[in-house]
C-alpha cells in the first residue's frame, strides 16, 4: 500500500509541473494516506466480534451476573405478592 502511494504521489507531482491542481491532489492524497492509511490506529473491533473475552473480563462479568441473581433471589423471597404481580403483568 506505502509503495502505491508513493508512486502516485511521485506521478502526481510530475504532473504538477504544468499545472498546479496535481500538486494539490499530491498533497491530498497523502494527507488521506496520513490519517486513514494503514500506519493510522484504526477504530477497535466490536467487543464480541469472535475474539474471546479475556479472563479477567469474564471473571467480572460473571461476578456480576452471580451479584444480580442473588439480589433477584433476594427480592422474590422478600416480596413475593409484589414479584407474582409482575409475573402477571409480564405475561400479558
Amino acid at each position: 500500500m506505502r509503495g502505491i502511494v508513493a508512486s502516485a504521489t511521485v506521478v502526481l507531482v510530475i504532473l504538477g509541473i504544468g499545472n498546479h491542481l496535481w500538486w494539490l491532489a499530491a498533497v491530498a492524497l497523502l494527507y488521506l494516506y496520513a490519517t486513514h492509511g494503514r500506519g493510522s490506529p484504526g477504530t477497535p473491533p466490536p467487543a464480541g466480534a469472535g475474539t474471546p473475552p479475556t479472563p479477567e473480563n469474564y471473571r467480572a462479568y460473571r461476578e456480576r451476573r452471580d451479584r444480580l441473581a442473588k439480589w433477584e433471589r433476594r427480592y422474590r423471597r422478600e416480596r413475593p405478592f409484589e414479584t407474582r404481580r409482575q409475573e402477571r403483568e409480564k405475561s400479558r
